[in-house]
């Protein structure tokens, strides 16, 4: 009876927690309010601000370019959204942009719109509009939900085995644990990998538009999946074992994406 009734509880609440993305209009699993994560991310963000060595824009010219490039891409989302109606999507967004000297070959957006890019990511971008198409591809992840997503899932997981509620509840260490994971690199091999390859995938698609609509040349995108895979030097884990598609397979995906793209494209100069 009581396995009868968890399943029934579960099967409610997946049904409940189905919302549909803005951007996608697709149906997604999110438990979560995307106004608590916000406020989450607020908090995370400085936290991270405060524990990491920030270049100021003002004084650096990487650090101007991040914020130039993000700035552009935000104006293209608030346009876009605002043409299809869609602006009171973004509430809760402010947006804020920061380059991090670390050497990681890396880049995230969290909800709301709090990115960062580390230094480590800029020799193998090597040009704005390239970086562009990174930045294009995590504001992304925060525009789709795939955090909440993430967080969602990993949640029903645990609740197969404790119960929605308790999953939900969880202790304040543990629930920023789960959060910066469904941010981060780490995930579990059979559930989260595959789903988080598609997350990947879907947000290149609007990444490149979105890149695209703020001036930046969409086309960057396949040489700059070429340096990643040669950076990589071989070294990197199978893509079962990756929360990443393979580059190769991400530029096939990319060569295939860029006909619609290179639609919204309207070069500014760069």
């Amino acid at each position: 009876m009581t396995r009868i009734l968890l399943s029934a509880f579960l099967a409610a609440a997946i049904f409940i927690s189905c919302s549909q993305n803005a951007l996608t209009g697709k149906s997604q699993f999110t438990l979560l309010p995307e106004s608590e994560l916000q406020a989450m991310a607020t908090q995370e963000y400085t936290t991270f601000l405060s524990s990491n060595k920030v270049v100021a824009p003002t004084a650096n010219r990487d650090a101007e370019m991040v914020k130039r490039v993000g700035q552009r891409i935000v104006a293209a989302v608030n346009s876009y959204y605002q043409e299809k109606g869609l602006a009171d999507k973004l509430t809760g967004y402010k947006w804020e942009y920061n380059l991090v000297n670390d050497a990681a070959v890396n880049a995230w957006c969290m909800p709301g719109g709090k990115i960062v890019v580390y230094t480590g990511l800029l020799p193998i971008t090597q040009n704005e509009a390239a970086l562009a198409v990174v930045m294009g591809h995590e504001v992304c992840h925060a525009l789709l939900q795939h955090g909440n997503q993430r967080m969602s899932q990993q949640m029903g997981v645990q609740a197969v085995g404790q119960g929605l509620a308790l999953a939900l509840s969880q202790k304040p260490a543990a629930t920023q644990s789960l959060f910066m994971a469904a941010f981060g690199a780490g995930s579990q091999v059979g559930v989260m990998l595959p789903f988080s390859r598609k997350n990947e995938l879907e947000a290149d698609d609007w990444g490149l538009k979105f890149a695209a609509m703020a001036g930046y040349n969409p086309r960057e995108a396949i040489p700059l999946w070429e340096r990643m895979e040669k950076a990589g030097g071989g070294s990197k884990p199978p893509e079962f074992l990756s929360t990443h598609p393979s580059e190769g397979n991400r530029i096939a995906q990319l060569e295939k994406l860029m006909p619609e793209a290179l639609k919204y494209y309207k070069p500014v100069g760069n």
